[in-house]
């Protein structure tokens, strides 16, 4: 394993994100949960990283995804990851945390933490429960997307626009409304959340956009999106499998005194370490150590 020694370059220019995308295959991203996931995300090789609500919630503070975190604590979790990787970071800015007239503050803080790009949700509470579905009106969501559009530094920062029509009610046909006004106003990467692979080559037929969405548990081969999305978002992957991996290390650590029954779970401290930048900081020590 071959490691920088030097400090890692922040994703700099959003446009990485364009070159990441080859056309007619699909970019899929295992979502991170905080900077050391997404170390290991770009170390595997992966062309971009996704840090989202879901994963900041739980990491981050132990909390569900229902819209408790503020613009500050999801921005700063941003700024961690966009830090600890050279590859483009795709962030979460739920539904944009403020009305059309503030949103200016949303784009610059994500601009200034270092992410490529952000996407802007219509939803309107209640992911992930049972609780009632809704979208917020489509002009309201316009009037949000438009001004997150004039207030980016950089023509290369990517807004991209979210509609939950499928995802949250099951309304395709408002979701393809949705999509043509969102395009319409000039987003070129359009958030179609839980749509499948044949629904998104029915609205590339309708929209040119380049389009993204969330990865489906029924999807068992990931090549089928090719052709189909542009960007899948595999938002929870990380994070389950570490709760996975590590709950049955815990139990196994509990259950034995033995550092047998562990050692497996475990990788060797001067693997783990070299993930992190020991040696370069030994390397820039001795540089600039004064020699008497």
């Amino acid at each position: 394993m071959k490691h920088s020694l030097l400090i890692p370059e922040p994703a700099g220019a959003p446009k990485a994100l364009a070159q990441a995308i080859i056309d007619g295959q699909c970019l899929v991203i295992p979502g991170a949960y905080d900077a050391f996931s997404a170390k290991l995300i770009e170390e595997a090789g992966f062309g971009a990283v996704y840090v989202g609500s879901y994963a900041t919630a739980a990491a981050a503070y132990g909390l569900p995804d229902v819209g408790c975190l503020t613009l500050d604590q999801i921005v700063n979790h941003a700024r961690k990851v966009a830090s600890a990787v050279s590859v483009p970071v795709i962030a979460d800015a739920e539904g944009g945390f403020f009305e059309p007239g503030n949103i200016w503050r949303t784009v610059r803080e994500f601009e200034k933490a270092g992410v490529a790009a952000i996407h802007i949700e219509d939803h309107a509470g209640g992911k992930h429960t049972d609780l009632p579905q809704r979208l917020i009106p489509l002009d309201t969501m316009l009037a949000k997307l438009r001004a997150a559009l004039d207030a980016r530094t950089s023509s290369d920062f990517v807004v991209m626009a979210r509609t939950d029509a499928i995802w949250a009610t099951q309304d395709e046909e408002e979701a393809i409304r949705r999509v043509k006004a969102f395009y319409d106003i000039g987003i070129k990467y359009i958030f179609a959340n839980g749509a499948t692979p044949g629904t998104l080559r029915r609205m590339r037929k309708v929209v040119p956009a380049k389009y993204v969405t969330i990865n489906l548990s029924d999807v068992r081969d990931r090549s089928v999106w090719d052709g189909a999305a542009d960007i899948v978002l595999d938002y929870g992957f990380c994070l389950q499998a570490v709760a996975k991996c590590l709950t049955s290390a815990l139990s196994a650590y509990r259950a034995s005194s033995s550092a047998d029954s562990t050692d497996l779970f475990l990788e060797p401290a001067d693997k783990f370490e070299a993930r992190l930048g020991y040696d370069a900081f030994a390397l820039r020590s001795n540089q600039y150590t004064l020699h008497r």
